[in-house]
């Protein structure tokens, strides 16, 4: 059987804890907001309160990411005109990644170590590829070779256009 890392595996330990943090993008003290400065590529769709974003440089063409029209970190204080869209948005978009065809499921994330400002990802993992399945998808998308921002941007239009 092939291993899909080179051996020997480094074992990594964590450095020393940074208490507190740093601020992140958008935080007091922090760079600027990317999304709120217009820094992130522009969106495909939008409505009220979500935008949709097509990502630049990665594997899985139908990947896409949604941000806040407003500027709120997390799901702890996202106002609640905001939330009570939230599922219809990310149902709508899932719906659309899987019209895309090669798809067996469509994965949320939603990492906040970046910036301050609430986005969340929608990930397609491919037709079959089982050994992508739940928390292994992000790693693969990070190993598997990227295509063409092209075809990112192209997917992520279809997948507007479904919305």
């Amino acid at each position: 059987m092939s291993l899909p890392y080179a051996e020997p595996l480094t074992v990594r330990k964590p450095g020393p804890r940074q208490v507190p943090e740093p601020p992140r993008r958008g935080e007091p003290d922090g760079p600027p907001c990317g999304i709120c400065s217009g820094a992130t590529t522009s969106a495909l769709w939008s409505d009220d309160n979500w935008t949709l974003h097509a990502p630049v440089g990665g594997s899985l063409p139908g990947a896409v990411w949604i941000a806040s029209r407003e500027h709120f970190d997390s799901f702890a204080d996202m106002p609640e005109h905001v939330s009570s869209s939230f599922a219809s948005v990310v149902a709508r978009a899932e719906r659309a990644i899987l019209g895309l065809g090669d798809v067996g499921r469509v994965h949320l994330y939603r990492w906040g170590d970046g910036g301050a400002h609430f986005h969340v990802w929608l990930i397609p993992r491919p037709l079959g590829m089982l050994e992508a399945a739940g928390m292994m998808l992000p790693l693969w998308e990070d190993a598997l070779p990227n295509v063409t921002d092209e075809e990112l941007a192209d997917a992520a239009k279809r997948v507007a256009a479904a919305m």
